[in-house]
């Protein structure tokens, strides 16, 4: 890496309070670094100064991490780019991954988390220099036998012994004359058993060996001759199936076949990944349940009373006109007394149906959400469990506050998840804020919720936001809500702020952009 001590960083996330904190760690660390606010400027910045290394956020208004990743490697495969997501977003992730990005780093984004990603992508970016240039010097002197071949190879042995990616070549006859350590590693052969013993098709099951020749022969991945970031498997010595990634190049003298040379990459850890995702999903949704569970024992008692005050009604009128027809005056009364069953009945629909709602586990639905039917349905949820916990409730909404697009279910549980931590600080009772408002001037909608418990200590305040972080005693969560949160507002380009003192309460802030009736589908 000595070749290499001007290293540039382009940086590219809307959020600028997180390009200032990383542009700060980035340069303290020695890197020259340029930042920008979207994806076009920060393609259009890559062109003019030429980074190595390029950190994206995924979620941005316009083009989004996905894009610029998919553009910059399209032009400029070398550069290496890390991307940023948040908790939760585990598909995308494994989509970058698929398209060839160095490294994933999730947010909040810790200092140690970054070091380590510009340190691979450091090695991943000199490796794939140094072996490209190999490879063209093997294109150009045209090894005319296995022989000068191998001698070639020897002047940059330990280059390919080092490489992350498995690397194997072979002559005009395709038998292997190359086979490194990370070859070794991922199909359990030996080079002894490999090299000048095995041949290309020895590595594939049957059926993949002809479809690998096929994609070689035509356009599809990189131009004839050649694969770029192509999907296949590998069968090891043990006869077990390796998921891979493979780049490859026929090398050719005078349009004849003189060999091949394959780069792999092994994709079990993106495999291990998906298995993740979908175990982190349902973990995800453990932690809605739980949530879910505290609020139905709370409507439990809500919806109690106004049955009984229906079914009294009930009962009296069906009293009385056991007694014959109703007197006028009477009848006046029944239309009394049915009203009061309607409203009693309307409000327990309202409560059953938005617990239901809460309770669905369906994908994200983006539409315009109206802040004040948010807070009032989230109030209508939480409302009896504050009761019963001793906490006053006041709440104010500003009017008219422009929609936002979102999710409403997912934005329903961040206001129902910091409501429940707001109750968790105030064990002996307190009072819960609950605000909406518009910032003009930022084109914003802001939620609050503001407890007068405990407050957060300094020590805990910066591991908040962390996957299974909690400071509840065991059994009264995973500690998934704020990190649910915080995952949740990435997605719907908005932040999650707080701020607390000990002893001095709490106030959390969800920021939403408001909707853009253009980019609204």
């Amino acid at each position: 890496m000595a070749a290499f001590t001007n290293w540039k960083v382009l940086l590219i996330d809307d959020e600028k309070d997180i390009r200032d904190v990383l542009t700060i760690s980035l340069q303290d660390a020695g890197y020259e670094v340029v930042s920008v606010a979207n994806g076009d400027d920060g393609l259009r910045r890559c062109e003019e100064v030429a980074p190595q290394i390029v950190i994206t956020d995924i979620r941005m208004p316009g083009i989004d991490g996905i894009q610029v990743l998919e553009a910059i490697k399209k032009k400029h495969p070398d550069i290496e780019v890390i991307v940023a997501t948040a908790f939760g977003e585990m598909d995308l992730a494994i989509r970058a991954l698929q398209l060839d990005a160095s490294d994933f780093i999730t947010k909040p984004i810790s200092d140690e988390a970054l070091y380590l990603a510009l340190k691979r992508a450091k090695e991943r970016f000199v490796s794939r220099k140094q072996l490209k240039d190999y490879t063209s010097l093997l294109e150009k002197e045209k090894a005319e036998t296995s022989q000068q071949l191998l001698k070639t190879i020897e002047f940059q042995r330990n280059l390919i012994e080092s490489s992350m990616d498995g690397i194997l070549a072979c002559d005009e006859t395709d038998t292997v004359v190359i086979y490194n350590r990370s070859m070794e590693r991922m199909l359990g052969y030996s080079r002894t058993e490999a090299i000048h013993k095995m041949r290309f098709e020895h590595f594939f099951p049957a059926e993949e060996k002809v479809r690998f020749n096929q994609q070689m022969a035509e356009d599809t991945y990189g131009g004839k001759n050649r694969l770029f970031l192509f999907e296949s498997v590998l069968r090891s010595k043990s006869g077990r199936d390796i998921p891979v990634q493979v780049s490859a190049v026929t090398l050719l003298d005078a349009g004849h076949q003189n060999g091949r040379v394959c780069f792999f990459r092994d994709l079990r850890e993106i495999r291990k990944l998906e298995r993740e995702m979908e175990d982190q999903a349902r973990i995800l949704h453990q932690d809605k349940m739980m949530s879910l569970g505290r609020l139905a024992a709370s409507v439990v008692h809500e919806i109690n009373n106004p049955l009984s005050g229906i079914l009294n009604y009930l009962r009296l009128m069906t009293r009385i006109l056991r007694q014959g027809p109703p007197a006028p005056d009477r009848i006046e009364k029944f239309q009394h007394y049915l009203n009061v069953v309607e409203t009693e009945t309307s409000r327990c629909s309202q409560i059953v149906s938005g617990l239901l709602s809460f309770s669905r586990m369906s994908a994200p639905n983006f539409g315009q959400v109206a802040i004040d039917e948010l807070l009032q349905r989230s109030i209508l949820l939480s409302r009896h469990k504050l009761e019963l916990s001793n906490i006053r409730l006041e709440s104010s909404v500003q009017p008219n506050i422009p929609s936002v697009v979102g999710d409403f279910n997912q934005l329903q549980q961040c206001v129902i998840n910091l409501i429940f931590n707001a109750i968790d600080a105030m064990p002996d009772g307190g009072t819960l804020n609950l605000d909406g408002r518009y910032d003009a001037d930022k084109d914003q909608a802001i939620i609050s919720v503001k407890d007068s418990g405990r407050g957060i200590s300094p020590e805990n305040m910066p591991h908040i936001f962390e996957p299974f972080f909690t400071t509840k005693n065991e059994g009264s969560g995973v500690g998934l809500g704020l990190s649910t949160v915080y995952g949740i507002m990435e997605r719907h380009e908005g932040t999650v702020k707080v701020e607390s003192q000990p002893g001095d309460g709490t106030v959390f802030m969800l920021v939403l952009p408001i909707a853009n009736p253009a980019k609204s589908e």
